[in-house]
């Protein structure tokens, strides 16, 4: 794992010296050396730089940006087969310098090109520099594990593992996107290709830039696609069958995760996911395993319990840590230097405490994302598939008339209302007003509502969610659009940033692509069944863990920011969500946070966690703006 960043500058105003300010910005990524590579050819400068945290071969032999004949790459990430391709390789004819898999990729380019990432096994943002072609090619992994972000206004392209470097290029404009903001505020992250700044995007997972040195030209270009998959036809298989190759391909790509050459752990929070992970590597370790949990004082958010039982039930080295409200709490400030994007999602912390505690054993940590993405495990997709054909069956004049009569009843004002009854009357009425079941979801997930998101961002572009709907498939639709938003733009953001904050490598085994490829063409009983989520999942993990350890309810990885809001962070709030702030950034419309935030004071705010959103922002702003 690695940081890399760099330029092509078309005006030829860049210097070795702006290279080298944007990589030291990103030493946290990869605190174990750095290298750089600058040329000018005639139209253009060329900068690539990289950050690096040593994980395969730690001899000099891999560091970047390496070169092989007229290629140089600078690249973050891992390619697990990468032994495997070294072996075809040698067999037709390739000789290498290294046991880096740095070596395997450029010599792949070689010989199969862009092709070449159909045979990788990995998460990878790379950029190769291809002088006799006179281009440049940056490619994402296909669930964008790895982030890659790029600018490209006046002549000037940049790119980065994170947003943070371009602040070190004098050329860099940073105005605030009216999409990257309008998302945020809407959900709580920001969806690719839009970031928080104007003229910058994240690359799509699944995508490559193609830039062609001698014409300035720049083509975005798909290599892969999840849609693809669950547009495919249903498999004939029975649950027997299905069973034995999933759990063929979870052995796979839970293997090829343990690969490095320093020592590896995993985040063991209890559940289905992290469990199933852990078992099925334990059992082919002839060692314990080191598995790690942050446990927290209040019951609702404590899962550290469940963890030790599964941790004594397969006999890992188990290691957790109660940490106190203090500890977290004085983690706030440093988020917007490790989120340089907003982002609102409060299991943040928790994320960079469990980080911090693996730091100390491990330079590997292996984390268990994408279980519900994939295997159909959020709560929210009960309540969606229950209720949607109600919703939809209701005649559009009367979802309008029941929307306008909800939204005017002054509920806030009614004694004996808490949040939650406000909370839901706001659900409904966007739940009335969506259109499908796209729409729906983004409805229950909402922060604020379009109505209120006018008021407070009036300048802003508003987005509907644009995914694809699969075809006779409401939940494969569910699943595809979290797999290729909110688990890409704020699951892996949260994790990538956490790990990379203490130079912890973070690894996903449930994103290994032959998972999601193979589940998505599976039949939806096999996923969603009864009622029971992730049946085909839980299936198998009783077979290596007793169901009554198993069987609980759901825990969110998070921190009781709500209860927090009215205590603790109270002075954050009074300090950075003022008039006075407000006025001065000009971005927020002032008038209406403030009758938010009074809301919130008097108790009769439809959801708390909206100021959590609101003082993210501002925490950021003051940092980067």
């Amino acid at each position: 794992m690695c940081g890399i960043s760099g330029f092509v500058d078309f005006t030829k105003k860049s210097s070795l010296e702006h290279l080298k300010a944007m990589s030291q910005t990103l030493v946290h990524r990869g605190p174990d050396g750095e290298g750089f590579e600058f040329n000018e050819i005639i139209n253009a400068t060329i900068g690539l730089a990289h950050r690096r945290l040593s994980i395969i071969d730690l001899s000099n032999a891999g560091i970047q940006p390496m070169h092989y004949k007229h290629l140089c790459i600078t690249y973050n990430g891992e390619i697990y087969n990468h032994a495997e391709l070294r072996t075809e390789l040698e067999q037709l004819g390739h000789t290498f310098q290294s046991h880096s898999d740095t070596e395997v990729i450029l010599h792949a380019y070689e010989k199969w090109g862009i092709d070449m990432v159909s045979k990788f096994i990995g998460m990878f943002a790379l950029v190769i520099y291809d002088s006799d072609r006179n281009e440049i090619i940056c490619i994402r992994d296909r669930a964008g594990a790895k982030p890659f972000y790029y600018y490209m206004n006046e002549g000037l392209f940049l790119f980065s593992s994170e947003l943070k470097a371009f602040h070190q290029h004098p050329n860099f404009k940073k105005e605030i996107s009216p999409i990257g903001i309008y998302q945020y505020f809407q959900k709580g992250y920001i969806s690719a290709p839009a970031t928080i700044f104007k003229f910058c995007n994240k690359l799509l997972p699944g995508h490559y830039l193609k830039i062609e040195l001698k014409n300035k030209s720049i083509k975005e270009i798909k290599y892969w696609d999840v849609y693809d998959y669950y547009n495919k036809p249903i498999i004939d298989i029975s649950e027997k069958e299905a069973k034995e190759e999933l759990v063929k391909i979870l052995k796979s790509a839970f293997e090829y995760r343990m690969v490095a050459d320093v020592p590896v752990g995993i985040f063991l929070s209890g559940g289905y996911d992290s469990s199933l992970v852990t078992a099925i590597l334990q059992e082919k370790s002839s060692t314990p395993l080191n598995t790690f949990t942050i446990g927290f004082n209040e019951n609702k958010y404590n899962e550290a319990q469940y963890a030790e039982q599964v941790a004594s039930y397969l006999g890992t080295n188990h290691t957790e840590y109660f940490c106190t409200k203090k500890e977290a709490i004085d983690i706030i400030p440093e988020l917007p230097f490790i989120y340089d994007e907003p982002l609102m999602d409060n299991s943040i912390i928790p994320t960079i405490l469990v980080s911090k505690l693996a730091k100390k054993q491990v330079t590997v940590a292996l984390s268990s994302d994408a279980g519900d993405e994939i295997f159909a495990g959020y709560t929210t997709y009960d309540h969606l598939l229950k209720y949607d054909s109600f919703f939809f069956s209701i005649p559009k004049g009367i979802k309008t008339f029941l929307f306008k009569a909800l939204e005017s009843i002054p509920l806030q004002y009614a004694p004996f209302i808490n949040e939650k009854i406000l909370r839901s009357q706001h659900k409904m009425v966007s739940l009335l007003k969506s259109n499908n079941i796209l729409e729906a979801n983004q409805a229950i997930n909402e922060m604020i509502n379009e109505k209120g998101l006018k008021k407070i961002l009036p300048t802003a572009t508003s987005t509907r969610d644009n995914s694809k709907i699969i075809k006779n498939s409401k939940l494969n639709t569910l699943l595809a659009n979290d797999y290729s938003n909110y688990m890409c733009d704020d699951v892996l953001m949260k994790v990538d940033r956490a790990g990379m904050s203490v130079s912890l490598e973070g690894r996903e085994p449930l994103l290994d692509h032959r998972i999601i490829e193979f589940a998505a063409q599976l039949p939806e009983k096999l996923k969603y069944k009864n009622g029971i989520k992730k049946y085909l999942l839980k299936e198998i993990t009783h077979d290596y863990i007793p169901k009554e350890i198993m069987e609980r309810p759901k825990m969110g990885f998070g921190i009781p920011i709500s209860k927090w809001l009215d205590n603790e962070l109270k002075e954050l709030i009074d300090e950075y969500i003022t008039e006075e702030k407000m006025n001065h950034y000009g971005i927020l419309e002032t008038k209406e946070i403030m009758i938010l935030k009074h809301k919130f004071e008097r108790n009769i705010l439809y959801n708390k966690q909206v100021i959590w959103q609101i003082l993210v922002f501002q925490l950021w702003v003051e940092k980067w703006m």
